[in-house]
This record gives C-alpha cells, structure tokens and sequence, in this order.
C-alpha cells in the first residue's frame, strides 16, 4: 500500500487498449478537501516531501541561471554555457520516462531515494567542481534527480492523498515551485553579487538533506510488482533523441539550423505515438486509454502541452525585461517569476472549489492566458518606461492566472481517468513529461520568433507574444472539446 490506502498494483497483468474509465472528474461533485485537512496528521509528512521537493526544483533552476555568468568566469568554459541547460533537460526527461518503472521496481520510497541522491550528487559536484565540463556532468545528475522528483510528487498526489486533495495537492506543487522561483534569484543574485557561487551551491544542498529522513516518514516502501512490463526502450528512444533535438535547436544560432531541428524533432514524435497506439504494443510510456477513441485523455494531455507551450515565454521575460526595460539582472529575474506566480496563487485559489466549479473554470483558462499574453504583446516597446514594466508584470500575472484556472481540473482529470491503479500511475507521472517537451518545444519555438524579429527586440518579444497567445487560444478550444465530451458522458440516456 502506498500512502493512504490506494495500492499500487502488485499483480501480473497484461496492459489493455482501453482501461475502465471512472469518468470525467466534472461528474465527482463531492466537497473538496481543505488545506488544514492536506496539512493534518494523516498527510503532513506527505504534503511536506511534496512541497520540499518541488520548492527544490524551482530554487534550484533560477539559483544556476543566476550563478552561470559568476561561475564562468572563475573555471571558463564559455562555449559549454547554454548545455549546462540542455544537458539538465535530457537527463530530466529520461528520469520522467522511467517513473512508473522505477515505483514497479524498486518501489516509491526508494524511487524518491535515488532522485534525492541523485540531485544532491549533482549539487556537491558543483560545489567542488574543477572545470565547466565537471560541471555538466553534475548537471546530468541535478536534472536526472529532479526529473525523477517531480514525476514521484505526481504520482504521490493520485496515490498518496484521497480523490478530494488532488486539487489541493496539485495546488501545493504549483505554489511551492512558485515559490522555489522567487528564492532561487534572491539567493543566486546575493551569493553571485560577492563572488560566492560555490557557497550559493552549499546552501542548496544543505537544504536537499532534510528530505533524506521526510521520504523515510511520508512514503511506505511498498511491495514491489511481481512481475514488471517490458522496459519501453523503442519509445525511450525516440522522446529521449527528439528530447536531445529540441534542446539542441535553442542553442543553435540560426533560425533555418533551428527549424530544422525542432521539425525533426516533432517526426520523432510522431513515430512515437505511432509505435505506442500499435494494437500489439505492450511497452509504453503513455496509459494505454490515451490511444482509445473513448478516452479524455488525448485531450487532457493536448490541452496540457498547448497551455505549457504557451507558458514557455516565461524564459524570456528577463531577456525582454533588460532590453526593453533597462532592468538589472536580478529585477529582470523577478519579473520573470510573475507569470508563474500568478499561476500558483490562482491555482491555490481555486483549489478549494468543487470539481464541478473546477471543470467549468477550465475551458475559460487558456483564453484568459491568451488575453495576458496578447495584452504583454500590445505593451512591447523601447526604452520602456516603469509604469509600462509595472503593466507588463500585471497582464503576466493576469497570464499566469489563466494557467492556474485551467490546471486543477485538468490534473485531477487525468488522475482519475482510470481505476486501473498501474495505469493510473502512469497517467498521473506522464503529466511531468509531456509538460517538460512542451516547454522545451514551446522555448525552441520563442527562440526562432526571436530571432526573426531581429535585430528589434520590440518586434521580437511582439511575434513571440502574440504567437504564443495564439497557442493559448488552441489550448481553450481543445478543453472546450474535452468539457463538451464530459457533458456528453455524464448526461443521462434516454
């Protein structure tokens, strides 16, 4: 058993084409869970791993992008700048794939184990490190750690806490990993003003310890699958080289080379999905629902991936804040949080509000991301003055707000979209993968906007909005889709 009584599945079983679906979260109408309830004996050790584990990962990614510019210039290693990056996101997409694997075999408590060691090897290499290529290779171990960590909290969410705190629990990610964006840039930027980016490493990974006892507390070590599916190594393949492609087209230099990546990229892709929905399939990352005509799924996860794409902005709005707005670079860093900021307080918000709230906000979330995105657009000019950076951070913030309105039903969705426990695993961890290829494809493509606007970063910033904006538009009419089925399903037959 795992958490608090929902089992995963120890039994051999063959994986179906179309798994039982318990319905759309819209038609559970039960009264919602509260924050002193996630927070009570019963679940408090849970609901502190989560929260620790995803502050973590937040901190920890704006803490590097502070100190980069600082460490560079002690140990060199100009030319392998922006792989510190790609590096972390490969290893934190395979580590999101083998998830569900990795709880079959080896259990929950020791999959948290090996990501917590994992992240912290990484760290303490880079406390020490010599060289920026010694550095890499402790960013393989971060970005493997927390890709590991952030696909368990899911998973933790759907298994770990009854179905009336998934909403909070998925709130209480959101909000921790917001708040993860804001301490990352304040400690980076203080320890990287005196020169310290060891010291700044230091910290991180005295405050990695405290979840070596935690995961002992909040996870049950679980029985192991007597018998574990087949390791899917031809998809593995596939997200991992297409993952590799779409990291390598965002530091490419020009916009042809850069397209040209991403489209290669997007083939992988669909040769995976045509591998995976093959009738005879019996590997698979995805739940094997996500291919079955019935199934919600397809269109949860659609509207997931066009909502993050469209988040994906959120890596330039530093580079517009100093350009545009003349912003020094910790400012500039801030002002880049407000998008996920607005994301989490909304996303905490809401989470109180009954599933039947939670499916009607939903649809009208990506189309309000839409408007910030587009309102940020419109705003977009040189030499911009404080009151229009003041406007900026507030139609990002009305942006973020959008996510936060459109995620509680779609994560909830997704995790009981079926009683088949395994599957269910699996549904609840690819949500981590199919978000961490949608912001690295959603970053690709901002990049070559970008650059097309060139050499004005006014115009540049205005393609990217304003395309992204469009994106968002696409995600609202894919969950409107998915809110007609649900309706389509809970109406009564005649």
């Amino acid at each position: 058993m795992f958490g608090s009584g929902v089992a995963i599945s120890t039994e051999p079983t063959e994986t179906p084409e179309a798994p039982e679906t318990s319905g759309p979260a819209s038609a559970r109408t039960g009264p919602p869970g509260s924050w002193r309830e996630l927070f009570g004996p019963a679940h408090r050790a849970t609901a502190l791993l989560i929260a620790g584990v995803m502050l973590l990962d937040g901190a920890s990614t704006w803490v590097t992008s502070s100190l980069l510019p600082t460490a560079v210039e002690d140990i060199g290693g100009e030319r392998l700048y922006a792989w510190t990056t790609t590096v972390f996101m490969i290893a934190s997409v395979i580590a999101a794939l083998l998830v569900s694997r990795i709880v079959s075999v080896r259990g929950p408590r020791d999959g948290f184990r090996i990501g917590v060691a994992s992240f912290a090897a990484g760290t303490g290499i880079a406390v020490v490190t010599p060289t920026m290529e010694v550095l890499l290779a402790g960013r393989v171990l971060q970005g493997f750690g927390t890709g590991l960590l952030a696909g368990l909290s899911y998973v933790t969410v759907q298994s770990a806490l009854p179905e009336h705190l998934w909403a909070r629990g998925t709130g209480l990610v959101s909000a921790t990993m917001a708040a993860g964006f804001f301490v990352g840039p304040a400690v980076g930027g203080v320890f990287a003003q005196f020169g310290a980016w060891r010291l700044a490493f230091a910290v991180v990974l005295v405050l990695t310890l405290p979840l070596v006892p935690l995961v002992s507390r909040a996870v049950p070590a679980g029985r192991r699958a007597q018998a574990v599916s087949p390791l899917p190594m031809v998809s593995l393949v596939l997200l991992t080289s297409a993952a590799a492609l779409i990291s390598t087209a965002g530091v490419l230099s020009g916009p042809v080379s850069t397209v040209a990546a991403v489209a290669a990229a997007l083939v992988l892709i669909v040769v995976f999905v045509l591998s995976e929905r093959r009738p005879g399939a019996r590997a698979r990352v995805l739940p094997a629902s996500a291919y079955s005509s019935g199934s919600a799924l397809r269109w949860l996860y659609l509207s997931r991936v066009l909502i993050t794409v469209a988040a994906s902005v959120e890596a330039f709005i530093p580079l517009f804040g100093q350009r545009l707005g003349g912003l020094p670079p910790v400012a500039a860093g801030f002002l880049g949080t407000t998008l996920p900021v607005g994301w989490a307080l909304t996303q905490v918000a809401v989470s109180g509000a009954r599933p039947p709230v939670l499916a009607r906000l939903s649809p009208a979330g990506p189309f309000v991301l839409a408007t910030g995105l587009a309102a940020t657009g419109l705003l977009q000019r040189e030499d911009a003055s404080p009151l229009t950076v003041a406007a900026w951070a507030t139609a990002y913030l009305v942006a973020g707000s959008g996510i936060g309105m459109a995620m509680p039903h779609l994560s909830t969705a997704v995790m009981g979209s079926t009683t088949d426990q395994e599957e269910a695993a699996k549904a609840s961890a690819a949500m981590n993968t199919i978000g961490l290829f949608a912001f690295s494809f959603g970053a690709a493509l901002t990049g070559v906007l970008v650059n097309l606007g060139a050499p004005s970063m006014a115009r540049s910033a205005r393609y990217a909005l304003f395309a992204l904006a469009a994106v968002a538009t696409l995600a609202g009419v894919t969950a409107c889709q998915e809110r007609r089925r649900a309706a389509a399903l809970s109406r009564p037959e005649r």
